[in-house]
């Protein structure tokens, strides 16, 4: 298609977009300040330049055909990029402001993230902060995210990848615990313990650790599987048995002596351990607000205390 052709459909295409965003004609209409007559007849414009049907429509649903997915999220990129460009044009002299969308972990966002955030929209009062709070690893295209937290041993390649700390996981439990049973020095010690695990599949009571040249398993049993590290690191404080912590969940219980570190000579492996990755969209011009974001989140969160 030559660029005659093409122009004219750039705006149909961020119609399109605006369409399967808000889901049907009606909404898509009120934000852009048209009739929704207006925005079928687009969609049925592109629809035959393109020469494929993207929608199906009924009375009550709007939905997207297997070619409708595909166009949509490459013009959803289009979009992105014409938003990049109005932003490169004002960053020099606008001041630092607009949405920002952020995706992180449960647990890192409510121990480490929650008072740093909080500090960084009292710093930049005209910045709008979205925090999507899921253990879900998010598309930062698809789910609009600008950036994207976890905690991952494997960063999205696609992605531009900031490190900043990393978590292990720490093994623990109660002194009051320990008082009424052996201590375990080597990782097979385990089986004759009450150990607390996740819950959330069938292999998480098979506890994988990693010493000196060698790689034990051991499959672990316990009165209590939870995947919500509070409540986790809560039962062992109170003595329910011995559990894993991500270490930034364990470090004040163990400096208070509620909690006592165990096999620190082994590296045990599962979810919720890798590097802190802070990962968005290689973009040729950054507004002002995500480099501030960027420079902020790496001041705070680099110096993070480690057991």
């Amino acid at each position: 298609m030559n660029t005659n052709k093409m122009i004219p459909l750039l705006a149909d295409m961020a119609i399109f977009v605006t369409v399967i965003e808000q889901g049907n004609f009606s909404k898509a209409a009120k934000k852009l300040g048209v009739t929704p007559s207006v925005v079928s007849r687009k969609i049925g414009n592109l629809e035959d330049a393109l020469g494929i049907k993207l929608l199906q429509r009924t009375t009550r649903q709007l939905s997207l055909t297997e070619s409708g997915e595909v166009t949509f999220l490459s013009c959803k990129e289009m979009v992105k990029a014409a938003e990049e460009a109005i932003n490169a044009a004002t960053s020099v002299t606008s001041a630092v402001s607009g949405l920002l969308r952020v995706s992180a972990p449960k647990s890192l966002s409510n121990q480490i993230l929650r008072p740093i955030l909080v500090e960084f929209l009292k710093l930049y009062p005209n910045i709008q902060l979205h925090l999507k709070v899921t253990d879900q690893v998010l598309d930062p295209i698809h789910d609009s995210i600008d950036f994207l937290i976890h905690i991952n041993e494997k960063p999205i390649e696609s992605l531009v990848n900031i490190k900043l700390g990393r978590v292990e996981q720490t093994l623990c439990a109660s002194p009051r615990y320990l008082k009424d049973h052996t201590t375990p020095l080597i990782p097979g010690d385990l089986k004759y313990h009450r150990c607390l695990c996740l819950g959330e599949n069938t292999t998480d009571n098979r506890w994988k650790f990693i010493g000196k040249n060698k790689e034990v398993v051991v499959q672990v049993i316990g009165p209590y599987l939870v995947n919500h590290s509070e409540m986790r690191r809560d039962a062992i404080e109170q003595g329910f048995g011995i559990g894993a912590l991500p270490d930034y969940m364990a470090v004040q219980s163990i400096k208070s002596g509620k909690l006592i570190p165990l096999l620190r000579d082994w590296e045990l492996e599962g979810n919720y351990k890798g590097e802190i990755c802070l990962q968005f969209l290689q973009t040729k011009y950054m507004p002002n607000k995500n480099r501030v974001f960027i420079d902020f989140i790496k001041q705070k969160l680099l110096p993070t205390e480690r057991i």
